[in-house]
């Protein structure tokens, strides 16, 4: 984690320190403030938590340097398409039809075919772009790191930890012991085990995976709702299909509430039902949220070094060294934040499953 921060750091320093002095470079050559397009601060928040068809590593001048991806288009028309997006010019041309959208458009960022009539028309999108590409990456790193450690416990659990063995089983035992346990119960725990221990890490993994700025890092793949809907929705579903007989019986028909509650307006029925449905909701948006608002903090420390250079270069220089501390302070807090909403999502679900396991007492009494 060192390691991290210590490139996190140069990386911010490099950057601040690379922009103001060509641009004071250029002052004093010409005598005269460039003719540049002005910063916008919002645009590179938004370019950076959103999803892209390219990886973009850097600007110099008017020259992108970024690593093409592979688009595959389905269109009604024309079928399949394998092409890749280096063909769109960073998204300033046009290839075969299909075009990356503007700003003015309402499929802003995405891939559109232009129709007979001269509307904009999504076609079906399998590309792998660069949030696709993070997530690839994820599973290859947990892949790799749990096939090591399972081929080390498979030699004998007599064996004592080493390696990144020693790292990770306190956190997998944690897990089990204080989280899936404790929230499921001692006896059926054990099924829903594998798929909570999943979600932490690969939430974890590529919550720490955002905030390196190296590839594959600084994809915001857990900020994009569309993956936490996903996952939201995996655990929607398993509620779903294991919930007991109690748990339905009490959505419907909860005991100890008053009678004119539920007759002739069956209004805790109707919040029973609607808690079902919050609950995904809650685990979605809690998680998306949290880490894009991480992305967004930070890149807003970095575009106050631009916004000042602007107006002059000394104050660039000034801000900058501010900046770079509340940075690299943000780094840390997001760090502990990326364990954190690994471990809320992991321990919210396991206290949604563990309700929708739960016998209560008089149904327990009977059956007993």
């Amino acid at each position: 984690m060192l390691k991290v921060f210590r490139i996190f750091i140069l990386l911010s320093a490099f950057v601040s320190s690379t922009y103001l002095t060509l641009k004071a470079e250029e002052q004093l050559t010409t005598g005269i403030e460039p003719a540049a397009e002005k910063f916008n601060a919002s645009k590179l928040i938004m370019e950076h938590i959103a999803d892209s068809y390219e990886w973009h590593i850097a600007k110099v001048g008017h020259t992108h340097i970024s690593i093409p991806l592979p688009v595959i288009l389905y269109s009604s028309g024309t079928g399949f398409h394998f092409f890749i997006s280096s063909k769109f010019h960073h998204g300033t041309e046009s290839y075969l039809g299909f075009h990356v959208a503007g700003e003015e458009s309402k499929f802003k960022g995405k891939i559109v075919e232009a129709a007979s009539d001269g509307s904009e028309v999504r076609p079906y999108d399998f590309s792998i772009t660069k949030n696709v590409l993070s997530m690839f990456a994820s599973i290859l790193i947990l892949l790799l790191i749990f096939t090591s450690i399972a081929k080390r416990y498979k030699e004998g659990f007599d064996r004592a930890p080493k390696g990144i063995q020693s790292w990770l089983e306190p956190i997998i035992l944690f897990i089990r012991d204080d989280v899936v346990k404790a929230s499921i119960g001692e006896e059926k725990y054990r099924k829903y085990l594998p798929y909570l221990l999943t979600v932490f890490f690969f939430i974890l993994i590529n919550n720490v995976m955002g905030l390196i700025p190296i590839i594959p890092g600084g994809a915001n793949l857990t900020g994009n709702i569309a993956v936490t809907m996903v996952l939201a929705l995996i655990t929607f579903v398993i509620i779903l299909f294991s919930g007991s007989k109690d748990y339905y019986m009490h959505i419907v028909n909860a005991p100890g509430i008053p009678w004119w509650l539920k007759l002739p307006i069956p209004l805790m029925p109707i919040v029973e039902i609607m808690g079902v449905f919050t609950k995904p909701f809650v685990l979605m948006v809690r998680l998306f949220a949290n880490i894009t608002a991480g992305h967004i903090i930070a890149l807003g420390f970095y575009s106050l070094i631009f916004i000042f250079g602007e107006k002059s270069v000394y104050a660039g220089y000034g801000v900058s060294i501010v900046t770079i501390v509340f940075t690299i302070f943000m780094g840390l807090l997001e760090l502990l934040v990326a364990f954190i909403q690994a471990y809320v999502f992991t321990l919210l679900s396991a206290l949604y499953i563990g309700m929708a396991l739960e016998q209560h007492e008089e149904h327990a009494e009977k059956s007993h």
